[in-house]
């Protein structure tokens, strides 16, 4: 429990990129291939981003026992970023504050980070406590990726709700640890510019489910929004291209301590688009399941069903 919890960010390498198909693919239907590779690649990088920052956030507060009412630190703090806690700010005396600033260093050897995320929570609470809220406000976060110097920034403000109260080292704990503890993550909008400039306004919401299997810590996250008939969506708003998605986590989203930590498995959909796209997490280079902990890189793969019921994948690594 000495580690940090992370989430692992999906690293897309997309120079050039490998379709199988049942049929030869029609000319018309390249330009909406590319898009769909394209968005799939920026909610994956979105998504992964802000969860990995809601993980800093959770570092932080179980680090400050003036947030959980724990004297002791459980997780590490974040290796690319400072975290000043303010207890009593003199322009609101009655929020506590941590302050993490991130200072663009390699730490993960995939993608550096600049920018700050400001958590707040009253006085009155601990994050321990049952339904406790913390808000984080997210200012020009610039996740860059080094193996092709495209980034993507996020501003915004979120809301982490612990659902059932509790402490992620209480699963631990040797005599009645909880069975889980459960995050809420919503946000009514996060500002995400990609790197052709473009920007776009995305909505979020999502529960994390964490539990103690055999001695290791399993996160699983879904989605908890519902919108016309279509249910567990985690983010919606307008692409890139400025089309309207929605994007449900439609198999839990599966994280474990014994994998490093690692995304190990789990399933997407994203619809409203020129085609559904089907993606899939946790495979080798041939588009199978892998083993835990496995080696290398883990793949996702990308399936769609284009022009003239062309079935269209893609594998890439992360």
């Amino acid at each position: 429990m000495k580690k940090t919890l992370r989430f692992l960010m999906v690293a897309v390498i997309a120079i050039s990129v490998t379709f199988t198909s049942c049929k030869k693919a029609n000319t018309d239907s390249t330009d909406s291939s590319a898009e769909l590779a394209t968005h799939s690649d920026d909610q994956a990088r979105f998504s992964n981003e802000t969860d990995a920052a809601v993980n800093d956030e959770n570092a932080a507060i179980e680090n400050n026992s003036a947030f959980t009412g724990r004297p002791v630190n459980v997780l590490t703090l974040p290796c690319d970023a400072t975290v000043v806690l303010d207890s009593i700010p003199v322009a609101n005396p009655v929020t506590r504050r941590i302050t993490i600033t991130y200072n663009g260093s390699n730490c993960s050897g995939t993608r550096t980070r600049t920018g700050v995320v400001t958590l707040t929570m009253p006085l009155g609470q601990h994050w321990r406590d049952l339904g406790a809220v913390l808000t984080a406000t997210i200012t020009n976060l610039k996740i860059t990726r080094i193996s092709d110097g495209k980034s993507i920034t996020i501003n915004g403000v979120h809301q982490v709700t612990n659902v059932t109260g509790g402490r992620l080292i209480d699963l631990f704990l040797p005599v009645a640890p909880p069975a889980s503890i459960i995050h809420s993550i919503t946000s009514s909008g996060m500002t995400v510019t990609f790197d052709d400039g473009t920007q776009r306004s995305w909505q979020v919401a999502k529960q994390r489910t964490f539990t103690n299997e055999n001695h290791t810590l399993v996160i699983k996250t879904i989605g908890t929004h519902t919108d016309a008939g279509v249910t567990g969506i985690s983010e919606w708003g307008i692409n890139r291209f400025g089309n309207p998605f929605v994007t449900s986590i439609t198999q839990p989203m599966v994280i474990r301590q014994d994998c490093d930590f690692r995304l190990v498995s789990g399933q997407v959909t994203h619809q409203r688009l020129a085609a559904n796209v089907v993606v899939t997490f946790g495979l080798d280079s041939a588009g199978n399941p892998t083993s835990c902990p496995g080696t290398g890189h883990y793949y996702f793969k990308l399936v769609w069903t284009g022009t003239n019921g062309v079935i269209r994948t893609v594998i890439l690594p992360y």
